[in-house]
């Protein structure tokens, strides 16, 4: 599982309680996305609270899932990238590989 916490990612089904691993690149793209991505929500909030026509409201539903699934694969990517390869490079193959297993199918449904 991966968890945001302040400016540091944890995979804390790898690496063992208490240890974590930065991600500073990727965390800043995220939280960049996912402060665009509040700012639509609030507007489509609007758009539903002031009677916005239903085909405008669905197309940026349409446009925030987009854009957290964006958010998704950058840190799915940075997972495999660094959390998965590091601990098969530390011997934890087949924990890294079962863990990548849980954390697609929590991303992919």
């Amino acid at each position: 599982m991966i968890i945001r916490l302040t400016s540091k990612v944890v995979c804390d089904t790898i690496y063992p309680q208490g240890v974590s691993v930065e991600h500073k690149h990727v965390n800043s793209k995220v939280v960049n996305r996912l402060a665009r991505i509040e700012g639509q929500v609030r507007s489509i909030r609007e758009m539903v609270a002031g009677g916005r026509d239903c085909n405008e409201v669905l197309i940026q539903i349409a446009a925030v899932r987009a854009a957290m699934d964006q958010a998704g694969r950058v840190i799915l990517e940075d997972h495999m990238e660094h959390c998965i390869f590091e601990a098969v490079e530390d011997g934890r193959g087949p924990e890294a590989l079962e863990d990548l297993k849980v954390a697609l199918k929590r991303f992919v449904g």
